[in-house]
């Protein structure tokens, strides 16, 4: 993903079969990310993406991988995609992330529909809801209970931003966990902002 006034992002794609990494790949270089293989020099990613099944568990060669980039303090973010037939979800995942991998960061909450489907995303930032429409983020501001029910994760997550410092991501502290949805789309335009926080430096 470059521009004129962007650098080119190095990507690396961690996760197990079960986390269908390869369609969350086409997504990306749908959007036109470039993920390049991952077996080369750790030395050489500027950015990992980890994707988690938090039904099938973290594996030990992902932990590997996710350990093997501590040496390089190399941003990395975790993302949980929610697939069909799967019991668990994001909440599940962070809880697993934290406990097998490193301190995780949310900056996004899901918000579920009636039924119990992801059905928009809400920021712990600055509280809007970004609600998905053919796969394109339409963000509005949230409702009372809405804001309620997010304010214990709002606080953790300010407090933790204010710990890690302004740049920890880009410095390979800090890391984000994004919830993904492929078939709505929920999460990716998340995820491709923080390749581009990189691609801006």
């Amino acid at each position: 993903m470059t521009t004129s006034t962007s650098k080119a992002v190095r990507i690396a794609l961690y996760g197990h079969i079960s986390a269908t990494p390869a369609a969350l790949r086409r997504e990306l270089e749908a959007r036109g990310v470039d993920v390049q293989d991952n077996d080369g020099d750790p030395a050489d990613i500027d950015c990992a993406i980890f994707a988690v099944n938090p039904s099938a568990g973290i594996d030990g060669e992902t932990i590997a991988h996710w350990e093997r980039l501590n040496d390089y303090l190399t941003p990395r973010i975790f993302v949980a995609l929610a697939l069909p037939g799967t019991d668990l979800d994001f909440d599940d995942a962070v809880l697993l992330g934290n406990r097998v991998l490193d301190q995780l960061v949310t900056p996004y909450l899901v918000l579920h529909a009636d039924d119990g489907t992801p059905a928009a995303l809400i920021s712990l930032a600055d509280l809007t809801v970004r609600n998905y429409v053919a796969g394109i983020a339409v963000i509005s501001e949230s409702e009372s209970e809405h804001r309620e029910l997010v304010s214990d994760f709002q606080a953790e997550y300010i407090e933790a931003l204010s710990q890690a410092g302004e740049g920890a991501f880009s410095a390979g502290m800090l890391f984000p966990a994004i919830p993904i949805n492929l078939d709505s789309g929920i999460g990716l335009d998340v995820l491709t902002s923080y390749l581009d926080q990189l691609a801006d430096e």
